[in-house]
């Protein structure tokens, strides 16, 4: 019978949440994505020390914020090396409040690849989805630098990454459901599950306003989550997960999801500026929550690899 990871890759374009490049040989997904934690874990494993080594070499003398430039490219262009799409390259999450500096250093990144021979084309820059973040990728999106707005918890979030242009948001379900887990004390089925209902409703709303962003669930926990969301664009998804829907033949059929379903109700059109969309954002304790966590999170590995990277040197 066939795998249900191949009937999801009838239907959604599926994409390695992973900087494990076996991973991504074995289960060819069209696209990657990485973030530092990913690339922290992917680092210090002897296999891949090559890599760390040459990018350490590479940039002696440097601050050690540029060797992890490098040596997130450098991934990155392994990465690309295996899939035939793109590769998501992530921008520091201290930067996650400052729109110029953000800008700077995406720019950074694309100029990396351009002199490895990559061109913009295959690369998102990925960005938290705060109010400066969606601010930078409008500007970088005006520059043909794609954006993968990271992060993303709530619909203001969605509507707002939309306007600026963003090529691509990333909703993080199982974060979501982590979320009211742990606040009501109950347990939730694929149907019911506040991650999956939220992409839902994303994707809805993005189709019915004939919005180009593309959606990309994000951060699942079973696989329940992610067959769900078939149909979706694209999802990212582990290597875990991965081979757990590569191991079943449970069936998926896309017709009868509620991205792709006979829903015709067509939701009012929404525009946020600043201070609304920083009050809509307040107003939801699990988005604000989970994005500064978020960030802390992702900075803090950060700071884990520049100390990892330091101590080699």
């Amino acid at each position: 019978m066939t795998s249900t990871l191949a009937q999801l890759k009838k239907v959604t374009t599926v994409v390695a949440d992973t900087g494990d490049f076996a991973s991504m040989r074995a289960f060819s997904p069209q696209d990657a994505t990485t973030n530092p934690t990913l690339i922290l874990k992917a680092a210090q494993k002897p296999e891949y020390r090559a890599i760390v080594d040459a990018a350490v070499k590479a940039n002696a003398g440097k601050p050690t914020a540029d060797v992890i430039d490098a040596l997130l490219v450098a991934f990155g262009l392994e990465i690309l090396n295996i899939v035939p799409g793109r590769v998501s390259t992530e921008v520091d999450a201290r930067l996650s409040f400052d729109t110029a500096a953000t800008v700077s250093k995406a720019q950074q990144i694309i100029a990396m690849y351009a002199a490895a021979g990559i061109s913009k084309e295959r690369v998102l820059i990925k960005i938290a989805s705060t109010w400066e973040g969606i601010q930078a990728a409008r500007q970088l999106q005006a520059q043909g630098i794609k954006c993968n707005m990271t992060l993303l918890f709530c619909h203001a979030q969605a509507v707002a990454c939309a306007d600026a242009g963003a090529q691509l948001i990333s909703p993080f379900v199982g974060r979501i459901l982590d979320w009211y887990k742990k606040s009501t004390a109950q347990n939730y089925d694929a149907s019911t599950d506040p991650g999956v209902l939220s992409v839902q409703a994303i994707y809805r709303y993005y189709k019915a306003h004939g919005i180009a962003t593309e959606v990309m669930g994000a951060s699942f926990r079973n696989a329940e989550e992610i067959i769900a969301l078939a149909g979706c664009d694209l999802l990212t998804i582990s290597p875990d997960l991965l081979k757990t829907l590569s191991d079943s033949t449970a069936p998926i059929n896309a017709s009868t999801s509620p991205l792709l379903g006979a829903d015709t109700t067509r939701p009012a059109a929404l525009h946020y500026n600043e201070a609304m969309f920083r009050f809509a954002l307040n107003e939801d304790a699990m988005a604000t929550e989970k994005l500064s966590e978020g960030i802390r999170a992702f900075a803090a590995d950060t700071l884990k690899l520049e100390n990892w990277l330091a101590s080699l040197a």
